[in-house]
């Protein structure tokens, strides 16, 4: 690689930026149809949006909301768990997902991850179920799937719900051992999303999405978001406030149909990276489960001895990397509580010791990935 590429330092982990300037026409032009209807909660947009969003799913009914987290605690709401009640989740993700079920007096009940796709392992959920188990939250991290079918059985047979966390694997596809596919989020009783603007499907803000084929939990989901309302002043449920903006729903819309495009740009730029650090003994790359695709929210490395230092080495060539997540949900500070300790769950903590995302977005160019996969070469020599 020459001293001085051809493009600019530092690399970023993503490029809205770029990726704006290619869509620039028609995400303006969305913008600008808000501006001039002066509609700006609710209204024909965030309609047309949810409506495309449902219809690429494949599901009956999307629900826009404010934000990914509030999405999560909406659809616990919606479900009517009682205080005390128990929500198995994973410690290796982001704390959105355990943060509601604590919000609600709820109790997260945590189980150990696969140390492949770094998703919930079935088997340990069984064994951690109680009498008072009554919600499974997979995560689909990083953009493939947590092992749905075991975890639908599972479900099944204890009745327990299943509210998919989907905030970072939007697009991807399950595939059943029978052979029929699904898009992610639209497995369980309730799927969530976030458009956080770095995701896959991201906003220019914040903003969220519930999906559901179960037409009575849409309509409690529909009036949990607007402050329990189903007719105006008239409030049959304890709700929030929680609506997705008419200039958000423009973004999205603008940007939906090149969803598969930007999966598929993502895949590309995983595949280099792979090629690229195939001989690199000290890391792991990541690792496609058989059952799902993989959108590549996140690319990353399990690196085993020097991760830390690996991350100094590349931030002074300028390349940005990201350790999700330094510490897992039952170390937390604010976790405590619920009686974890060290040593619970290896694989959780070994990961977080390990881990390392490297820059992945739309705009990734061949130039940029060796550039990277060099300095990673050259710690290791």
């Amino acid at each position: 690689m020459p001293d001085s590429p051809s493009f600019s330092l530092p690399l970023p982990m993503v490029d809205l930026q770029t990726q704006y300037q290619r869509l620039r026409s028609e995400i303006d032009a969305g913008i600008a149809e808000v501006l001039n209807s002066s509609q700006y909660i609710g209204g024909p947009l965030v309609n047309a949006f949810a409506e495309d969003l449902a219809g690429y799913l494949d599901v009956e009914h999307v629900i826009p909301c404010g934000n990914g987290t509030d999405a999560l605690q909406i659809a616990l709401m919606a479900l009517d768990l009682k205080p005390g009640d128990e929500v198995i989740t994973t410690p290796f993700t982001f704390v959105a997902t355990a943060e509601v079920i604590a919000l609600l007096g709820l109790k997260p009940v945590f189980v150990d991850v696969d140390p492949h796709t770094f998703c919930l392992l079935p088997e340990q959920l069984e064994a951690a179920l109680t009498d008072k188990s009554r919600c499974i939250i997979p995560v689909h991290l990083f953009g493939q799937a947590a092992p749905m079918e075991p975890l639908l059985d599972i479900a099944a047979r204890h009745e327990l719900y299943v509210v998919e966390d989907n905030a970072q694997a939007l697009g991807a596809d399950y595939r059943f051992a029978d052979g029929q596919t699904a898009k992610l989020g639209t497995l369980g009783h309730v799927g969530c999303t976030s458009f956080f603007p770095s995701k896959n499907l991201g906003a220019y803000g914040d903003g969220g999405a519930l999906f559901t084929a179960d037409e009575g939990l849409a309509e409690r989901l529909r009036m949990i978001v607007n402050h329990g309302m189903k007719r105006r002043y008239y409030h049959d449920l304890i709700g929030v406030n929680s609506r997705l903006d008419a200039l958000q729903a423009a973004v999205l819309k603008a940007k939906l149909p090149h969803l598969d495009a930007f999966g598929e740009s993502r895949q590309k730029a995983a595949a280099r990276y792979d090629e690229g650090l195939a001989e690199v003994a000290a890391v792991q790359t990541p690792v496609r489960a058989s059952y799902s695709t993989h959108v590549f929210h996140q690319y990353t490395l399990r690196v085993k001895q020097g991760r830390d230092a690996l991350q100094k080495h590349l931030a002074k060539a300028g390349i940005s990397s990201a350790i999700y997540y330094p510490v897992p949900l039952h170390l937390q500070e604010a976790y405590r509580v619920y009686g974890y300790t060290e040593g619970d769950f290896p694989m959780a903590e070994q990961l977080s010791r390990e881990v390392l995302s490297l820059p992945m977005h739309t705009e990734m160019t061949p130039e940029m990935q060796a550039y990277i996969i060099d300095h990673i070469k050259s710690f290791f020599a």
